[in-house]
C-alpha cells in the first residue's frame, strides 16, 4: 500500500512530481492520491440504445449520465467478447480469449490461468480490503466460476426468483428466462436492490484500509423483470429499427456462427404471429430493466457522496458486452456486430479526469486492468493484453493509434476503428461496414475493391497467435 503524504508535504511533492513526470505520461503527485478507493461497477447486457450513449435514444439513463458528468465518457467502447463469461475473464485478468483460450461461457477460466492474479488480487496484495457483491465473475452453474482468492468479502447474487408461471403467456417457448413482465411486487426482493444494499452499507462503513468495492449489477438481463414502477416509465419505447433482408449479404462465417444462435429470434417471431404485440412488450421489458439498473447506480453515487472519501473515489462503471433486440434479426449477445459489442464505459479519476469530458477514440475493455492499476499506483503488468488509458483520461484528444478488438469463439474476430466495424471468421470471410452513413451495419462492403486497403489496415490488428479452447467447467 502506498504512504500517506502529510498535508504540509504535498506542496513540496507537487513540485517535484511535475518536474520528474513532465512528458514521461506517468501521472503527477497532484493526479496520483495516495490508495484512493475504489468502486468497481459492471452492469450485465446493457447495450448501446440508451440516452447515455445516444440523445435519441428511447431508453432514459439520468444516473449514468449524472455519472459520466463527474468524469469521461468513452462513447466508443468495446466488450473484449460478447458473452459473459470470457467477457468478464478478459477484465478481471487482462489476458484476451485468444491469450487465456477462454472463448465460451462454460470455459473454465481459472483453470486456464491458475496462477494470473486478477484486478482484484493485485489490489489486495497492495493492501486494500477487496469486497464484493452481485454478477462479478458469470454466474453461471450455480457461481462454479466465483473466485474466492480476490476478495476479502463476497455476498453472492441470490437465486434467480420467478413467478408462479411465466408472465408472457409463450411457455411453450423457450425457457424460464424467454420471460419478461413485472416481478418481484416488492422491489426490496430483487437481486439487484439486495446487492446494492450490501454495496451501500461497505460504502458507508469505516475501513482501516482503502476499499475496492466490486458491485455486480444483473439487470438488465433476462429474463426481463422489473418491478411495475419502471415498467410505466418506459411505456412510450418502440422496437428497434431492423432491415427483413438483413441476412443476405452475410458471409458463410457468419451464417455458420450464427446458425445455433436464431432459436430466440425464431420464438419471438412466432409469438408475436399468435399474440402480436409480444415482440414490442419484449423490448419494453428490456427497457424496465435498464431503467432499474440505472436506478441502482444512483442509489450508489447517492450513498458514496454522502461518505467523507467520496469524492476522492476512482469509479469504473461498464458493462460486459451490449444485446440484441431485433436489430439485424437478431436477440441476444453472441455475435461480432456493433450491436453485440458496444457497451457503455465511464471512468471518474479524481484529479485526472475533467469532469463532463467524452472521448471518442475506439477502445477495447482490456484497458481496465492496466488502467486501475496506474491510476492507483500498482506496478504495471507486462503481460497484460491492454493498455492503460491514463493518457486519454488527461486528454480525450490524445494519440491512441489504436482500434478496438473484439473476439467470438476460436477464429472469429472483430476490429472496431473510428469510422469502420470489420469482421473476419474462422473461415476467413469477411464483413465491413462503414459507420458514416451505415449505423445499422445493413450493407456489408467487405467484397467491394474500393474498400482493400482498409480491409488490410483493419486485418494487421488480429491475433497472430490463438490459444486453443479451454475445458469446460460442468456441474
Amino acid at each position: 500500500m502506498a504512504t500517506q503524504i502529510p498535508q504540509q508535504n504535498r506542496t513540496l511533492f507537487l513540485a517535484l512530481g511535475l518536474l520528474f513526470c513532465a512528458g514521461t505520461g506517468r501521472l503527477s503527485a497532484a493526479e496520483q492520491p495516495s490508495s484512493p478507493d475504489v468502486l468497481f461497477v459492471v452492469i450485465d447486457d446493457l447495450n448501446d440504445w440508451i440516452s447515455l450513449l445516444d440523445e435519441t435514444a428511447p431508453i432514459q439513463t439520468p444516473n449514468l449520465e449524472r455519472l459520466a458528468a463527474r468524469g469521461m465518457l468513452f462513447s466508443k467502447a468495446y466488450c473484449v467478447s460478447a458473452a459473459c463469461n470470457p467477457s468478464r475473464a478478459a477484465v478481471m485478468t487482462g489476458l484476451r480469449p485468444s491469450t487465456s483460450g477462454v472463448y465460451g461461457n462454460r470455459s473454465d477460466w481459472r483453470a486456464a490461468v491458475p496462477d494470473r492474479k486478477t484486478i482484484m488480487e493485485r489490489f489486495r496484495d497492495a493492501g486494500y480490503t477487496v469486497n464484493g457483491a452481485g454478477k462479478i465473475f458469470h454466474h453461471h452453474l450455480n457461481g462454479a466460476f466465483h473466485d474466492d482468492r480476490s476478495f476479502s468479502q463476497f455476498q453472492h447474487m441470490p437465486q434467480q426468483i420467478y413467478p408462479p408461471q411465466k408472465l408472457n403467456n409463450a411457455p411453450k417457448y423457450g425457457s424460464r428466462n424467454t420471460d419478461w413482465g413485472v416481478w418481484p411486487p416488492n422491489e426490496d426482493d430483487a437481486i439487484d436492490t439486495q446487492t446494492v444494499r450490501f454495496c451501500r452499507e461497505q460504502l458507508a462503513a469505516q475501513h482501516e484500509k482503502p476499499l475496492f468495492l466490486a458491485c455486480g449489477i444483473f439487470k438488465p438481463h433476462s429474463p426481463f423483470f422489473a418491478p411495475a414502477r419502471y415498467h410505466k416509465a418506459v411505456e412510450s419505447v418502440l422496437t428497434p429499427p431492423r432491415k427483413e433482408d438483413d441476412w443476405q449479404d452475410l458471409p458463410s462465417g457468419a451464417l455458420n456462427l450464427m446458425k445455433n444462435k436464431q432459436w430466440f429470434w425464431k420464438g419471438m417471431l412466432r409469438v408475436e404471429d399468435e399474440q402480436p404485440g409480444s415482440w414490442q412488450q419484449f423490448v419494453r421489458s428490456y427497457a424496465a430493466c435498464v431503467t432499474f439498473a440505472d436506478t441502482q447506480v444512483g442509489r450508489l453515487l447517492d450513498t458514496l457522496d454522502s461518505t467523507p472519501r467520496g469524492r476522492d473515489t476512482i469509479i469504473v462503471l461498464w458493462s460486459d458486452h451490449g444485446f440484441h433486440l431485433g436489430e439485424k434479426n437478431h436477440i441476444e449477445k453472441f455475435a461480432l456486430w456493433e450491436k453485440s459489442n458496444h457497451v457503455p464505459f465511464i471512468v471518474v479519476a479524481p484529479g485526472v479526469t475533467r469532469p463532463g469530458t467524452q472521448c471518442e477514440r475506439p477502445v477495447d475493455l482490456s484497458v481496465i486492468y492496466p488502467t486501475l492499476l496506474e491510476l492507483c499506483g500498482l506496478e504495471p503488468d507486462e503481460n497484460c493484453d491492454g493498455h492503460s488509458v491514463v493518457s486519454l483520461l488527461k486528454n480525450p484528444a490524445a494519440e491512441w493509434g489504436r482500434p478496438a478488438l473484439m473476439t467470438y469463439q476460436r477464429g472469429n474476430h472483430a476490429v472496431r476503428s473510428n469510422r469502420w466495424r470489420y469482421i473476419r471468421y474462422a473461415d476467413g470471410t469477411e464483413e465491413l461496414y462503414d459507420h458514416s452513413n451505415d449505423p445499422h451495419e445493413w450493407k456489408n462492403v467487405a467484397n467491394d475493391p474500393k474498400w482493400s486497403q482498409i480491409i488490410l489496415s483493419h486485418r494487421k490488428w488480429l491475433p497472430v497467435k490463438e490459444a486453443a479452447q479451454v475445458k469446460d467447467l460442468r456441474r
